[in-house]
């Protein structure tokens, strides 16, 4: 039997994953919030940890809404930069 190529069109680009922008977004957000935590004097009554650990809700999720921003921004440039390929396939 012989062989038949069959060639089609499509869409090429390079995106970026999700997940390590979310991950590093959250956790600089986690830094950045134990670095503004200890700037100011805690309470003796709540102590340290239970409030850098409140805010904490407060800057992870700031920073994962950063990075995924960061994602989209760069999601969108890779679809301006997409290119049209020709692919083909071999039948038996």
């Amino acid at each position: 039997m012989a062989k038949r190529n069959n060639s089609e069109e499509a869409q090429l680009r390079r995106a970026p994953k999700l997940a390590p922008f979310v991950v590093l977004g959250a956790g600089i957000g986690f830094i950045v919030t134990l670095a503004l935590t200890s700037l100011f004097p805690a309470d003796p009554s709540i102590g340290f940890a239970a409030l850098s650990g409140y805010f904490a809700l407060f800057g992870v999720t700031g920073g994962i809404t950063l990075g995924i921003l960061w994602w989209l921004i760069l999601d969108w440039r890779s679809r301006r930069r997409q290119q049209s390929v020709r692919i083909e396939r071999e039948k038996n």
